[in-house]
């Protein structure tokens, strides 16, 4: 349920007025309390009522003179430093304002030299004699941004093209096999020099030619006389 809210007039009747004096002052006193706690400050607070002969005071007299001490020991600077009176403030707010109507100022000027020039383009006529010496300088700043917008897009575009496509990637020779190798064994059982496949064949026109193609029965090769 919504708290009512509440009218912000003085209240006629003296019991209900003293009754909302006696709650808001506690509340108020609390506040200060929690600013205190939460945000590790020094904090004061002193409430003089018409119900009361002597004034309610948090957190006590000591501490309310060593707030009251720690603030006249200031200088004058320290005084003024975040201090705003009403020509300050108006001054302050006419400041924001005027930045940004600059800005505005110069966001619409950007967008009406785009307009101009792409409508120079269009028309292929330029009619810079109907143009502020500010429009010249933003014109020019906006044609010297977009050749560099150009100059980039049609570097990274030469990159792409000169890129190998992944058809053209050159693919790496296969590694050659070595040739089978045959291991001789001898009578004992141990391993002798090792062969391979090429020496094998050497060997066997070797012995063929030394041979000259004699033939060989059971008992052995046969002799010449």
């Amino acid at each position: 349920m919504t708290r009512k809210k509440v009218k912000l007039a003085f209240i006629v009747n003296d019991t209900a007025r003293k009754a909302s004096y006696n709650k808001r002052k506690m509340g108020f006193l609390k506040k200060v309390e929690e600013l205190s706690i939460l945000c590790g400050i020094d904090a004061c607070a002193i409430v003089y009522g018409p119900y009361e002969p002597q004034p309610d005071i948090w957190p006590s007299p000591l501490g309310v003179q060593n707030v009251v001490f720690k603030f006249r020991s200031m200088t004058e600077l320290e005084h003024n430093k975040k201090k705003f009176n009403q020509e300050d403030y108006l001054k302050q707010r006419v400041s924001k304002a005027r930045d940004q109507l600059m800005k505005l100022k110069r966001a619409n000027m950007e967008n009406e030299m785009k307009l101009f020039m792409y409508k120079s383009l269009q028309e292929n006529e330029i009619m810079f004699q109907n143009l502020s010496m500010e429009e010249l300088n933003v014109l020019f700043w906006l044609i010297d941004q977009n050749l560099k917008d150009i100059g980039v897009r049609i570097l990274e575009a030469s990159q792409i093209i000169s890129a190998p496509s992944p058809g053209q990637l050159q693919m790496a020779p296969p590694p050659q096999l070595a040739a089978p190798t045959t291991t001789r064994m001898d009578h004992g059982g141990q391993t002798g020099m090792t062969l391979n496949d090429a020496d094998i064949i050497q060997r066997q026109l070797d012995m063929d030619l030394m041979l000259n193609g004699n033939l060989h029965d059971e008992n052995g090769p046969n002799m010449l006389p």
